[in-house]
């Protein structure tokens, strides 16, 4: 059982055009992630021939509120569209719409029992829409201390309680590591909770959210967990580089690459 090792290009050789950067990554033998696939030239991206992991599965909208589902749904379809150009097979959300700085649109971090049950039925429509397009949605953890304060259903726990809840095959766990650290460490526990229910696994180091061996995780101890459940999915570098970006791509595969699929 192998898993597989994506970086984020959003994040990496920041200096250089977005093209160029997905290429860097694909000459290094990895997946690519994207996040707001509407900001990009697609057909550009896929004439690269770099393959990739997942990206942004909806442009507006949010979980419970009446608007904001329809405005979810809407560009979760336009999302699904945009991924046979790429042929990202992972479609990225969150509790909800998140915008410059990665600030929630409308902060509503303390969230009802009805927001609940409507969340979970809003995530079991998109997950029904994915899979008449044959992709997956993932559900991402953030964290509120640091990166996306007001962001509702933000915990890794709260996002594994609404894939279960939803109990969809096309519905999975985006399960943030950084994210997660921040607001609920005990990181090898958490993957050994969530290992049936993740779709994807990101990563970067705390504090400053850059590669592995820049913070206090101890990223070998995680891969080795990882390696022990028998986690053959991908797992992805969603980080700064502190220095060099070839550098930082070496520490992550250093830290992960004792389990890379061949």
């Amino acid at each position: 059982m192998t898993y597989r090792l994506a970086a984020c290009a959003e994040m990496l050789f920041v200096d250089l055009p977005f093209v160029e950067r997905v290429q860097r990554i694909h000459e290094r033998g990895l997946l690519v992630e994207i996040w707001d696939w509407s900001t990009k030239d697609l057909a550009a991206l896929a004439a690269t021939g770099a393959e990739f992991s997942s990206m942004t599965g909806y442009l507006r909208g949010d979980l419970t509120t009446a608007e904001g589902r329809r405005e979810l749904l809407a560009t979760a379809r336009e999302s699904l569209a945009a991924a046979e150009i790429i042929d990202s097979p992972r479609l990225n959300l969150h509790g909800t719409g998140l915008g410059e700085g990665g600030l929630p649109v409308v902060p509503h971090e303390h969230v009802s029992g009805a927001d609940w049950v409507h969340a979970a039925e809003t995530l079991r429509q998109v997950a029904e829409l994915g899979r008449a397009s044959g992709r997956t949605f993932v559900l991402e953890n953030l964290n509120l201390a640091v990166d996306h304060p007001g962001t509702p259903f933000a915990r890794a726990a709260d996002t594994l309680a609404l894939v279960r809840a939803a109990d969809h095959p096309n519905l999975r766990l985006n399960l943030d590591l950084y994210h997660a650290q921040i607001g609920e460490g005990n990181l090898v526990e958490l993957v050994r909770e969530a290992q049936p229910w993740i779709g994807e696994i990101q990563i970067a180091d705390v504090p400053g959210r850059c590669e592995p061996g820049t913070g206090e995780i101890r990223y070998e101890a995680v891969a080795r967990a990882l390696r022990d459940l028998g986690y053959d999915g991908v797992i992805g570098m969603e980080a700064w580089a502190s220095g060099d970006p070839d550098a930082a791509l070496d520490a992550f595969t250093a830290a992960f690459g004792a389990g890379i699929a061949a």
